[in-house]
């Protein structure tokens, strides 16, 4: 039955090619997951499980197959593979319901995603948003973001939508200096991160899985890429922020230790506001060397920080001015 419900999912997968061999694959890698211990199935196995879907069981289920064009990870050549999937796009054998609480928890999650609205992309998302707004009578907003503005609301949908099925995709962009000139390139996308009410992709490229950011504003154009295998991250993407302020990202520069000092007028905004998760004030003996050092702050406090430097550093810490 675990076997049936893994297949049900993949089978109902419309962002991917699943030849046999991809289903037996992907099904022993989640069965890993589930049961460590347990040795895997082989292909024979999962040839009796769909036939038993679609012939023999219950479910009857209305498989198609067709024949699609897959890059060999070993050869580098382009082959042609036999995919199956689910006939009807919307099918599912294991559906369950939710709860009111469910609902709830779902509806305040879709509020905080309000710059989705209306995209293109996203119809079964906005689709949900408004089918729980007729369950739920009480349709007062709770919690209020500001919405950062995006021309290019489907560009948005597209990436969220790659990175949330792991589709590779083909982006064509432009530089700021030059933006009648266009370039192309292949990645495997990671994350999409907002900053100073700019959105970014984060990225792998597929030529040697460098890690790219492009800001979404220069994006003129995504396409899905299914002749290229998936791959993750080698690291958690978002711990790449940890030890930096803002987005860009130097893998050789070191994270260094900052000092700062702060007027008495500013630094309760900084210490219920930090610059950095890792900022602490200075305090001991190792204020009063400060103090020895710079006689002539005398009032205000001192902070430390530890990330890399980067240009966002900089503007953060001078955006303060005299303070």
């Amino acid at each position: 039955m675990t076997r049936y419900m893994l297949l049900d999912e993949l089978l109902s997968d419309q962002y991917h090619d699943y030849s046999l061999d991809d289903l037996t694959e992907e099904v022993n890698y989640r069965l890993a997951e589930l049961y460590p211990d347990t040795d895997g199935v082989g292909r024979r196995t999962i040839e009796k499980d769909i036939f038993y879907l679609e012939q023999e069981g219950p479910f009857m289920v209305e498989i198609e197959r067709e024949w699609k064009l897959a890059i060999n990870s070993d050869t580098g050549k382009t082959t042609k593979k036999k995919c199956l999937r689910y006939k009807d796009p919307s099918f599912c054998i294991f559906k369950k319901e939710m709860s009111n609480d469910e609902k709830h928890l779902l509806k305040e999650a879709l509020s905080l995603l309000g710059q989705f609205e209306g995209l293109p992309n996203l119809e079964a998302l906005e689709s949900l948003r408004i089918g729980l707004n007729h369950d739920i009578a009480d349709d007062r907003t709770v919690i209020s973001f500001t919405k950062n503005p995006l021309e290019n609301t489907s560009l948005f949908a597209k990436l969220f939508t790659a990175i949330a099925h792991k589709q590779v995709v083909e982006i064509e962009y432009h530089t700021f200096f030059a933006p009648e000139q266009k370039k192309q390139i292949i990645v495997h996308p990671y994350l999409l991160k907002e900053y100073n009410r700019r959105w970014f992709l984060i990225a792998g490229a597929d030529s040697d899985m460098k890690i790219l950011t492009f800001g979404l504003e220069r994006i003129d154009k995504v396409t899905p890429s299914p002749l290229h295998k998936y791959t993750e991250a080698s690291s958690d993407i978002s711990e790449r922020f940890e030890d930096i302020i803002g987005i860009t990202f130097d893998e050789k520069m070191p994270t260094l230790r900052i000092i700062f000092w702060v007027s008495d007028s500013e630094r309760h905004y900084l210490e219920t506001k930090p610059m950095h998760e890792s900022q602490a004030p200075i305090r001991g003996e190792s204020e009063k060397q400060l103090r020895d050092v710079y006689k002539n702050l005398s009032e205000g406090r001192f902070f430390r920080i530890d990330c890399k430097y980067n240009y966002e550093l900089i503007r953060e810490l001078t955006s303060y001015g005299k303070d």
